[in-house]
């Protein structure tokens, strides 16, 4: 079963919106880890926190997955048959990642976890293949 033709626009720029948000997220997740592992005491850190990792390891953590993410965002653009799959779960660890890290950083891990929602919604969402006639 096909969606509806008016909808595939919507999805299809869902897409490209997707992987323009995995593009700058995995930047700026690379970006904060580059801070956190050079100034751990930009972080604020909590005392009692079940998964307690010291800042540099959180660091190294969004280093890496910031720019599998960007890298994988960027693949995405291409429509690289792997990289809607391989997408979803990169942003999926990208959430986890983020919702273990609130206690350091919330308002930025909020923000990123709730884009991160959008881009799996338009991932799942979008339709494989796209033709000049779904644009009519």
């Amino acid at each position: 079963m096909t969606a509806p033709a008016r909808s595939r626009p919507m999805a299809t720029g869902g897409l490209f919106f997707a992987a323009t948000i995995m593009v700058l997220a995995g930047l700026f997740q690379f970006f904060q880890g580059i801070a956190a592992i050079a100034k751990d005491q930009i972080f604020v850190t909590t005392p009692n926190y079940v998964l307690k990792f010291n800042t540099t390891t959180w660091g190294w953590i969004h280093l890496v997955i910031g720019l599998v993410v960007a890298v994988t965002g960027f693949f995405v653009f291409t429509r690289a048959p792997w990289a809607r799959g391989v997408a979803i779960f990169f942003i999926a660890l990208q959430m986890f990642s983020n919702f273990f890290f609130l206690p350091y950083y919330p308002l930025w891990a909020v923000i990123i976890i709730g884009l991160d929602v959008f881009v799996i919604w338009a991932l799942v969402v979008a339709p494989d293949r796209v033709s000049s006639d779904d644009y009519q």
